[in-house]
Protein backbone atom coordinates (compact mmCIF):
# COMPACT_ATOMS: atom_id res chain seq x y z
CA UNK A 1 0.00 0.00 0.00
CA UNK A 2 1.37 3.35 -1.04
CA UNK A 3 0.84 6.52 0.96
CA UNK A 4 1.45 10.17 0.23
CA UNK A 5 2.81 12.32 3.05
CA UNK A 6 1.79 15.93 3.73
CA UNK A 7 3.45 17.99 6.48
CA UNK A 8 2.01 21.28 7.74
CA UNK A 9 4.91 23.59 8.55
CA UNK A 10 3.18 26.62 10.06
CA UNK A 11 0.71 25.25 12.60
CA UNK A 12 1.10 26.95 16.03
CA UNK A 13 3.51 29.60 14.72
CA UNK A 14 1.60 32.31 16.56
CA UNK A 15 1.78 30.50 19.91
CA UNK A 16 5.61 30.37 19.91
CA UNK A 17 6.01 34.16 19.88
CA UNK A 18 9.42 35.54 18.95
CA UNK A 19 10.83 32.06 18.34
CA UNK A 20 8.75 31.76 15.16
CA UNK A 21 8.86 35.41 14.15
CA UNK A 22 11.24 34.69 11.26
CA UNK A 23 10.88 30.93 10.87
CA UNK A 24 8.18 28.25 10.74
CA UNK A 25 7.59 25.98 13.71
CA UNK A 26 8.80 23.16 11.46
CA UNK A 27 12.25 24.77 11.24
CA UNK A 28 12.49 25.63 14.95
CA UNK A 29 15.79 24.27 16.36
CA UNK A 30 15.36 21.44 18.83
CA UNK A 31 17.60 19.23 20.92
CA UNK A 32 20.95 20.78 20.11
CA UNK A 33 21.29 19.87 16.43
CA UNK A 34 17.84 19.11 15.01
CA UNK A 35 14.83 20.99 13.64
CA UNK A 36 11.33 19.98 14.62
CA UNK A 37 10.44 18.81 11.11
CA UNK A 38 13.32 16.30 11.25
CA UNK A 39 11.25 13.94 13.40
CA UNK A 40 8.14 13.56 11.24
CA UNK A 41 10.16 13.78 8.01
CA UNK A 42 12.47 11.01 9.25
CA UNK A 43 9.50 8.92 10.39
CA UNK A 44 7.94 9.19 6.95
CA UNK A 45 11.18 8.31 5.18
CA UNK A 46 11.86 5.38 7.53
CA UNK A 47 8.32 4.11 6.88
CA UNK A 48 8.85 3.97 3.13
CA UNK A 49 6.93 7.14 2.28
CA UNK A 50 8.85 8.66 -0.60
CA UNK A 51 6.35 11.21 -1.94
CA UNK A 52 6.04 14.07 0.55
CA UNK A 53 4.65 17.58 0.24
CA UNK A 54 5.55 20.28 2.76
CA UNK A 55 2.82 22.91 3.06
CA UNK A 56 3.95 26.33 4.24
CA UNK A 57 2.73 29.89 3.88
CA UNK A 58 5.52 32.27 4.97
CA UNK A 59 8.98 32.46 6.57
CA UNK A 60 9.90 29.24 4.79
CA UNK A 61 13.40 30.26 3.68
CA UNK A 62 15.01 28.76 6.80
CA UNK A 63 13.05 25.55 6.30
CA UNK A 64 14.09 25.19 2.67
CA UNK A 65 17.71 25.94 3.55
CA UNK A 66 17.65 23.23 6.22
CA UNK A 67 16.03 20.49 4.13
CA UNK A 68 17.71 21.40 0.86
CA UNK A 69 17.36 18.59 -1.65
CA UNK A 70 16.24 16.11 1.02
CA UNK A 71 19.33 13.96 0.56
CA UNK A 72 19.90 13.48 4.29
CA UNK A 73 16.42 11.93 4.59
CA UNK A 74 16.93 9.68 1.55
CA UNK A 75 14.58 11.90 -0.45
CA UNK A 76 15.03 13.98 -3.56
CA UNK A 77 13.51 17.39 -4.21
CA UNK A 78 11.61 16.79 -7.43
CA UNK A 79 8.15 15.99 -8.67
CA UNK A 80 7.11 12.60 -7.35
CA UNK A 81 9.34 12.82 -4.30
CA UNK A 82 9.88 15.76 -1.92
CA UNK A 83 8.00 18.92 -2.89
CA UNK A 84 7.62 22.33 -1.26
CA UNK A 85 4.03 23.53 -1.59
CA UNK A 86 4.61 27.20 -0.93
CA UNK A 87 3.19 29.63 -0.35
CA UNK A 88 -0.44 28.67 0.07
CA UNK A 89 -3.09 31.37 0.09
CA UNK A 90 -4.61 33.01 3.12
CA UNK A 91 -7.89 34.78 3.67
CA UNK A 92 -8.36 38.35 2.54
CA UNK A 93 -7.22 39.75 5.89
CA UNK A 94 -4.05 37.63 5.97
CA UNK A 95 -5.12 35.18 8.67
CA UNK A 96 -4.61 31.43 8.53
CA UNK A 97 -7.95 29.74 8.13
CA UNK A 98 -7.08 26.09 8.61
CA UNK A 99 -5.68 22.89 7.14
CA UNK A 100 -8.48 22.43 4.61
CA UNK A 101 -7.77 25.92 3.30
CA UNK A 102 -4.09 25.04 2.95
CA UNK A 103 -4.87 21.76 1.23
CA UNK A 104 -7.23 23.49 -1.17
CA UNK A 105 -4.30 25.56 -2.43
CA UNK A 106 -2.39 22.32 -3.04
CA UNK A 107 -5.28 20.45 -4.63
CA UNK A 108 -3.36 19.83 -7.88
CA UNK A 109 -0.62 18.16 -5.84
CA UNK A 110 -3.21 15.80 -4.38
CA UNK A 111 -4.85 15.12 -7.73
CA UNK A 112 -1.69 14.54 -9.76
CA UNK A 113 -0.45 11.48 -7.91
CA UNK A 114 -1.46 7.84 -7.67
CA UNK A 115 -1.01 6.94 -3.98
CA UNK A 116 -4.18 5.49 -2.49
CA UNK A 117 -3.71 6.91 1.01
CA UNK A 118 -2.59 10.18 2.55
CA UNK A 119 -0.85 10.69 5.89
CA UNK A 120 -1.26 14.26 7.17
CA UNK A 121 0.93 15.56 9.97
CA UNK A 122 1.70 18.70 11.96
CA UNK A 123 5.30 19.61 12.87
CA UNK A 124 4.69 20.54 16.49
CA UNK A 125 4.74 17.07 18.08
CA UNK A 126 8.20 15.54 18.39
CA UNK A 127 8.13 11.73 18.16
CA UNK A 128 9.70 8.74 16.43
CA UNK A 129 6.85 6.71 14.95
CA UNK A 130 6.49 3.80 12.53
CA UNK A 131 3.87 5.16 10.14
CA UNK A 132 3.69 1.89 8.23
CA UNK A 133 2.12 0.31 11.32
CA UNK A 134 -0.36 3.20 11.47
CA UNK A 135 -1.26 2.69 7.81
CA UNK A 136 -1.62 -1.07 8.23
CA UNK A 137 -3.98 -0.64 11.19
CA UNK A 138 -5.99 1.96 9.29
CA UNK A 139 -6.52 -0.35 6.33
CA UNK A 140 -7.37 -3.33 8.54
CA UNK A 141 -9.87 -1.32 10.59
CA UNK A 142 -12.00 -0.24 7.65
CA UNK A 143 -12.41 3.21 9.20
CA UNK A 144 -12.55 6.26 6.97
CA UNK A 145 -10.12 8.27 9.13
CA UNK A 146 -7.51 7.12 11.63
CA UNK A 147 -6.14 9.55 14.20
CA UNK A 148 -2.81 8.94 15.93
CA UNK A 149 -3.32 9.74 19.59
CA UNK A 150 -1.49 9.46 22.88
CA UNK A 151 -2.59 8.94 26.47
CA UNK A 152 -1.39 10.99 29.45
CA UNK A 153 -1.43 14.43 27.80
CA UNK A 154 -5.01 15.46 28.49
CA UNK A 155 -5.06 16.89 32.02
CA UNK A 156 -7.97 19.33 32.11
CA UNK A 157 -5.65 22.32 31.60
CA UNK A 158 -3.99 21.91 28.21
CA UNK A 159 -6.26 22.87 25.32
CA UNK A 160 -6.25 20.14 22.71
CA UNK A 161 -6.94 20.61 19.01
CA UNK A 162 -8.72 17.28 19.07
CA UNK A 163 -9.59 15.21 22.15
CA UNK A 164 -10.85 11.64 21.74
CA UNK A 165 -12.68 9.37 24.17
CA UNK A 166 -12.90 5.63 23.64
CA UNK A 167 -15.27 3.06 25.10
CA UNK A 168 -14.12 -0.19 26.69
CA UNK A 169 -13.93 -1.90 23.31
CA UNK A 170 -11.67 0.81 21.88
CA UNK A 171 -14.31 2.46 19.71
CA UNK A 172 -14.48 6.26 19.49
CA UNK A 173 -17.51 7.59 21.38
CA UNK A 174 -16.68 11.30 21.62
CA UNK A 175 -14.65 13.94 19.81
CA UNK A 176 -14.01 17.43 21.16
CA UNK A 177 -12.19 20.33 19.50
CA UNK A 178 -10.24 23.12 21.25
CA UNK A 179 -11.13 21.52 24.57
CA UNK A 180 -9.26 21.23 27.87
CA UNK A 181 -10.16 17.57 28.18
CA UNK A 182 -9.72 15.49 31.30
CA UNK A 183 -7.51 12.40 31.62
CA UNK A 184 -10.24 10.10 30.32
CA UNK A 185 -9.51 11.52 26.85
CA UNK A 186 -6.70 10.84 24.42
CA UNK A 187 -4.85 13.71 22.75
CA UNK A 188 -4.51 13.79 18.97
CA UNK A 189 -0.90 14.07 17.81
CA UNK A 190 -1.96 15.88 14.65
CA UNK A 191 -1.36 12.81 12.46
CA UNK A 192 -4.26 11.55 10.31
CA UNK A 193 -4.65 8.79 7.72
CA UNK A 194 -7.37 8.60 5.06
CA UNK A 195 -7.85 7.75 1.42
CA UNK A 196 -6.58 10.38 -1.00
CA UNK A 197 -9.85 10.49 -2.94
CA UNK A 198 -11.77 11.09 0.29
CA UNK A 199 -9.48 13.95 1.25
CA UNK A 200 -9.82 15.60 -2.17
CA UNK A 201 -13.61 15.41 -1.96
CA UNK A 202 -13.64 16.74 1.61
CA UNK A 203 -11.37 19.68 0.74
CA UNK A 204 -13.44 20.76 -2.26
CA UNK A 205 -16.83 20.40 -0.57
CA UNK A 206 -15.71 22.07 2.67
CA UNK A 207 -13.98 25.09 1.15
CA UNK A 208 -16.96 25.66 -1.15
CA UNK A 209 -19.02 26.12 2.03
CA UNK A 210 -16.44 28.31 3.85
CA UNK A 211 -15.38 25.45 6.11
CA UNK A 212 -11.61 25.44 6.59
CA UNK A 213 -10.67 23.46 9.71
CA UNK A 214 -9.99 19.75 9.37
CA UNK A 215 -10.77 18.79 12.95
CA UNK A 216 -13.77 21.04 13.62
CA UNK A 217 -15.40 21.55 10.24
CA UNK A 218 -14.89 18.06 8.86
CA UNK A 219 -14.21 15.43 11.50
CA UNK A 220 -16.36 16.78 14.33
CA UNK A 221 -19.31 17.65 12.08
CA UNK A 222 -19.30 14.38 10.21
CA UNK A 223 -18.72 12.20 13.27
CA UNK A 224 -21.56 13.90 15.20
CA UNK A 225 -24.01 13.10 12.41
CA UNK A 226 -22.69 9.54 12.03
CA UNK A 227 -21.45 10.22 8.50
CA UNK A 228 -17.81 9.45 9.31
CA UNK A 229 -16.14 6.47 10.93
CA UNK A 230 -13.07 7.35 13.00
CA UNK A 231 -10.45 5.01 14.40
CA UNK A 232 -7.52 5.61 16.73
CA UNK A 233 -3.94 4.41 16.58
CA UNK A 234 -2.72 4.60 20.18
CA UNK A 235 0.93 5.60 20.18
CA UNK A 236 2.84 4.21 23.15
CA UNK A 237 6.16 5.99 22.63
CA UNK A 238 7.50 9.40 23.62
CA UNK A 239 5.46 12.29 22.20
CA UNK A 240 6.42 15.86 23.14
CA UNK A 241 3.94 18.61 22.27
CA UNK A 242 5.79 21.84 21.43
CA UNK A 243 2.72 24.03 20.95
CA UNK A 244 3.76 26.91 23.20
CA UNK A 245 6.96 28.63 24.27
CA UNK A 246 6.82 27.03 27.71
CA UNK A 247 6.29 23.54 26.27
CA UNK A 248 9.15 24.08 23.85
CA UNK A 249 11.45 25.14 26.70
CA UNK A 250 10.50 22.24 28.97
CA UNK A 251 10.59 19.64 26.20
CA UNK A 252 14.12 20.62 25.20
CA UNK A 253 15.29 20.23 28.78
CA UNK A 254 13.35 16.94 28.96
CA UNK A 255 16.02 15.45 26.67
CA UNK A 256 18.37 15.49 29.66
CA UNK A 257 16.25 12.62 30.99
CA UNK A 258 17.76 9.42 29.52
CA UNK A 259 14.35 7.75 29.23
CA UNK A 260 12.98 10.61 27.13
CA UNK A 261 16.13 10.84 25.04
CA UNK A 262 16.26 7.11 24.35
CA UNK A 263 12.51 7.04 23.67
CA UNK A 264 13.01 9.53 20.85
CA UNK A 265 16.27 8.40 19.32
CA UNK A 266 16.56 4.68 20.13
CA UNK A 267 12.94 3.55 19.93
CA UNK A 268 12.63 3.24 16.16
CA UNK A 269 14.20 4.49 12.98
CA UNK A 270 17.07 6.95 12.76
CA UNK A 271 16.26 10.65 13.13
CA UNK A 272 18.05 12.46 10.31
CA UNK A 273 19.05 16.10 10.08
CA UNK A 274 21.14 18.33 7.86
CA UNK A 275 24.79 17.33 8.01
CA UNK A 276 27.13 20.11 9.08
CA UNK A 277 30.81 19.32 9.41
CA UNK A 278 32.07 21.05 12.54
CA UNK A 279 35.14 20.61 14.71
CA UNK A 280 34.59 18.86 18.07
CA UNK A 281 33.62 20.95 21.07
CA UNK A 282 36.52 22.36 23.08
CA UNK A 283 36.28 22.34 26.88
CA UNK A 284 38.46 24.86 28.67
CA UNK A 285 40.85 23.87 31.43
CA UNK A 286 38.60 25.40 34.10
CA UNK A 287 35.22 24.64 32.55
CA UNK A 288 32.62 22.74 34.57
CA UNK A 289 29.83 21.22 32.47
CA UNK A 290 27.30 19.05 34.32
CA UNK A 291 24.07 17.42 33.07
CA UNK A 292 24.13 19.18 29.69
CA UNK A 293 23.65 18.31 26.04
CA UNK A 294 26.38 19.91 23.94
CA UNK A 295 26.48 19.99 20.14
CA UNK A 296 29.64 20.15 18.07
CA UNK A 297 31.75 23.23 17.42
CA UNK A 298 31.32 24.85 20.85
CA UNK A 299 34.01 26.53 22.93
CA UNK A 300 33.14 26.16 26.61
CA UNK A 301 35.37 27.86 29.15
CA UNK A 302 32.78 28.69 31.84
CA UNK A 303 30.41 26.51 33.85
CA UNK A 304 26.98 25.12 33.02
CA UNK A 305 24.40 22.73 34.40
CA UNK A 306 21.09 21.31 33.18
CA UNK A 307 21.24 23.13 29.85
CA UNK A 308 21.39 22.58 26.09
CA UNK A 309 24.10 24.08 23.89
CA UNK A 310 23.46 24.10 20.16
CA UNK A 311 26.25 24.30 17.59
CA UNK A 312 29.16 26.75 17.79
CA UNK A 313 28.30 28.38 21.11
CA UNK A 314 31.04 30.29 22.93
CA UNK A 315 30.86 30.29 26.72
CA UNK A 316 33.55 32.57 28.05
CA UNK A 317 35.57 32.11 31.25
CA UNK A 318 33.67 32.79 34.46
CA UNK A 319 30.26 32.67 32.79
CA UNK A 320 27.57 30.54 34.46
CA UNK A 321 24.61 28.99 32.65
CA UNK A 322 21.84 26.87 34.18
CA UNK A 323 18.44 25.58 33.04
CA UNK A 324 18.85 27.30 29.68
CA UNK A 325 18.74 26.78 25.92
CA UNK A 326 21.61 28.39 24.03
CA UNK A 327 21.11 28.21 20.27
CA UNK A 328 23.63 28.26 17.44
CA UNK A 329 26.43 30.82 17.31
CA UNK A 330 25.61 32.56 20.58
CA UNK A 331 28.36 34.17 22.66
CA UNK A 332 28.05 34.38 26.45
CA UNK A 333 30.59 36.86 27.75
CA UNK A 334 32.95 36.58 30.71
CA UNK A 335 31.31 36.34 34.14
CA UNK A 336 27.79 36.56 32.71
CA UNK A 337 25.05 34.66 34.54
CA UNK A 338 22.09 32.98 32.83
CA UNK A 339 19.34 31.00 34.54
CA UNK A 340 16.12 29.84 32.85
CA UNK A 341 16.93 31.62 29.59
CA UNK A 342 16.36 30.91 25.89
CA UNK A 343 18.92 32.57 23.64
CA UNK A 344 17.90 32.42 19.99
CA UNK A 345 20.60 32.19 17.32
CA UNK A 346 23.44 34.72 17.09
CA UNK A 347 22.77 36.41 20.45
CA UNK A 348 25.69 38.12 22.21
CA UNK A 349 25.55 38.47 26.00
CA UNK A 350 27.86 41.17 27.33
CA UNK A 351 30.44 40.29 29.99
CA UNK A 352 28.95 40.52 33.48
CA UNK A 353 25.33 40.57 32.27
CA UNK A 354 22.75 38.78 34.43
CA UNK A 355 19.62 37.23 32.92
CA UNK A 356 17.34 35.31 35.28
CA UNK A 357 13.93 33.84 34.52
CA UNK A 358 11.86 31.10 36.14
CA UNK A 359 10.99 27.55 35.03
CA UNK A 360 7.45 28.75 34.24
CA UNK A 361 8.52 32.02 32.61
CA UNK A 362 11.94 31.75 30.95
CA UNK A 363 13.63 34.87 29.61
CA UNK A 364 13.68 34.88 25.79
CA UNK A 365 16.26 36.88 23.86
CA UNK A 366 15.45 37.37 20.19
CA UNK A 367 17.72 36.24 17.40
CA UNK A 368 20.75 38.45 16.80
CA UNK A 369 20.24 40.72 19.81
CA UNK A 370 23.07 42.06 21.99
CA UNK A 371 22.29 42.25 25.71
Amino acid sequence: MKALGIIFANIYDSSLGELTNKRTIASLPYGGRYRQIDFILSSMSNSGIRHIGILTKYNYQSLMHHIGSGQEWNLEMEEGSLEYLTPFAMSHDGTYRGKLDALNCAIEFLENTNEEYVILSDSSVVCNIDLQKVLDQHVASGKEVTVVAVDGVANGMKQLDLAIRLDESGEVVDLAVDYCAGPEYLASMGIFVMKRELLIRVVKESVARSLYRLERDFMLRQFATKKLTVGVYLFAGVALFNESTLEYYKNNLALLNPEIRHGLFNAGGTIYTKVRDRVPTVYGENSEIDDCIVADGCELEGSAEHSLFFRQVKLKAGAKVSNSLIMNDCVVGENAELDCVILDKDVVVHPGARLVGTPENPVIIKRGEVV
